[in-house]
């Protein structure tokens, strides 16, 4: 028997991995994340599969039913949105095996912000622009944040930011961020990224606020922030360029188109 923490994706059913959806299917008991594991990967768990919503349920309840699968020899999908290594509690699920002794693996899932990314067609990491990519989010009804991983702090670097769980704190974000990034940097909303009711609201850390009111925004959104997410100019990287050699490439050489 194992429990398998599955990343469900951002949203979009076929953005689940194959070895993920592989095993919903075959396992006989289920557990997901409902608010934000889209219906169609749980329904395709077997026909005759415990499947349970955990959104309502308590970390001693959730360990409770996965004890009951063990007894019984019967393997669990725990899923979980996005990447179950990020701001999925599942450290916690996994310390509570630990202790009794049952077994896990891992199923990495496509990330919210990889999935944003890929519906606004951008690079993240442009040369000479932005080479870090910063996840985080900002301290309000859930556990603070350490005193090292504030904006304060992490703003300094004007790396392109992924903020989440934070949707409610924008003026924290804009007075915090504007004395690195300026009241014109680009600004992203993305509402339920790749749903079928996703939205996209391109802004800047001044408009930001106003245009997430007027779209009635309260929940399930990530701000991202970044020269990368405008018009920017940048040069081409060193990766395909002739004049660069590498271990797999020569200087100036040319592989023969097939």
């Amino acid at each position: 028997m194992t429990v398998y923490f599955i990343g469900a994706g951002p949203g979009a059913p076929d953005l689940i991995t194959v070895r993920g959806l592989r095993l919903v299917e075959r396992c006989p008991v289920c557990l997901y994340a409902g608010s934000l594991v889209p219906e169609q990967i749980v329904e395709a768990a077997p026909e005759d599969a415990l499947v349970m919503d955990t959104a309502p349920m308590h970390l001693d309840y959730i360990i409770a039913e996965i004890q009951k699968a063990h007894a019984k020899g019967q393997d669990v999908a725990r899923v979980h949105s996005g990447d179950p290594a990020i701001y999925g509690a599942t450290a916690e699920q996994m310390r509570r095996l630990d202790k009794l002794d049952i077994p896990y693996e891992v199923v990495p899932g496509v990330p919210a912000f990889a999935g944003v990314a890929a519906k606004l067609k951008t690079e993240l990491t442009l040369p000479e622009i932005a080479q870090t990519v910063i996840i985080t989010r900002t301290g309000m009804k859930a556990s603070s944040m350490p005193e090292h991983e504030t904006l304060e702090i992490l703003g300094q670097s004007r790396a392109t930011l992924a903020i989440h769980l934070s949707i409610r704190n924008l003026d924290y974000i804009r007075r915090t961020l504007e004395p690195y990034y300026g009241a014109d940097c680009p600004v992203v909303i993305a509402y339920r990224a790749t749903w079928p009711d996703e939205l996209y609201i391109k802004t800047t850390l001044a408009g930001m606020k106003e245009e997430v009111r007027a779209n009635k925004i309260t929940r399930t959104a990530l701000i991202m922030v970044g020269k990368v997410l405008g018009d920017v100019e940048f040069r081409d990287s060193d990766l395909y360029n002739p004049d660069y050699a590498h271990v797999l490439r020569n200087k100036g050489k040319k592989k023969a188109a097939v």
